[in-house]
């Protein structure tokens, strides 16, 4: 079974990492098209762009001009480990061993708009390039005619090799969308997430980002090989819902505190 997350706007290149295992993502020489494109772009063309600030304009300038190869550990960091937005709190990496790395390197993928498709141990260098972004390019007019369906055959290539047949999308409307679901070679499960407010129930964005994480880091540390077996997921109060779910879409359900 392979998992995939959408990554995070906030990173971390500060603390210290828990693992010296790493890897080197298969779409570097996509990346290296992207950044040497996006490394022209004035800090007003790119705020423009991405509907940021100037402040961020400018760190993110600095970081497509200060991008190089190779990646190493002193470049770069482990993108499971670099990434720190609400879908990464609900980890608990603190409580991992060896072995559950081994297995999210196999089993778990994160969508990018600059490096396509991640593997948790993926060495990557800063950066913001959100896969929505309407960036004109040689291939199309926006990112997602960029990777087309190479993030698609990657991922093929992952149920292969993890000989599964089962996608499960714990990624965003904006990131799953590049993946093209009709030339998947699997059967596609999506899990949501709903918190009661007010007697109704219905998806929070910033509790549902969290659950995605702590979902992916419950298939990881209980070696979750089934869509069956993720119907046990029940952390931080979330319990599965049978009557609103259905065989492609496991709803999960948060009663109000």
């Amino acid at each position: 079974m392979i998992t995939v997350l959408s990554p995070a706007k906030t990173l971390d290149y500060e603390s210290a990492c828990p693992t010296r295992k790493h890897s080197e993502p298969d779409f570097l020489d996509d990346a290296q098209i992207l950044v040497e494109k996006l490394a022209k772009f004035s800090e007003k063309r790119l705020a423009k762009l991405m509907d940021i600030s100037g402040n961020l304009a400018a760190v993110n300038v600095e970081r497509f001009q200060m991008w190089e190869r190779p990646f190493t550990t002193e470049n770069a960091r482990p993108a499971l480990l670099a990434f720190k937005g609400d879908v990464y709190t609900g980890f608990d990496l603190r409580n991992w061993k060896a072995a559950d790395y081994d297995f999210a390197q196999k089993h778990l993928r994160i969508l990018s708009g600059l490096y396509g498709l991640l593997r948790p141990l993926d060495l990557m260098q800063p950066y913001r390039l959100e896969m929505g972004t309407a960036l004109p390019n040689k291939r199309g007019k926006n990112l997602y005619a960029f990777w087309g369906a190479r993030i698609t055959g990657a991922l093929n290539d992952a149920l292969k090799a993890s000989r599964s047949q089962v996608l499960v999308n714990l990624a965003s409307n904006e990131y799953f969308s590049s993946v093209v679901p009709k030339k998947l070679d699997g059967e596609l499960v999506t899990p949501v997430f709903k918190d009661e407010k007010n007697g109704k129930f219905k998806v929070i964005s910033f509790f549902a980002k969290k659950a995605r994480g702590m979902m992916a880091d419950f298939i990881i540390r209980n070696r979750i090989d089934t869509p069956e077996a993720l119907k046990d997921f029940d952390a931080d109060g979330y319990r599965f819902d049978e009557g609103s779910s259905s065989a492609t879409e496991l709803i999960f359900r948060r009663a109000e505190r």
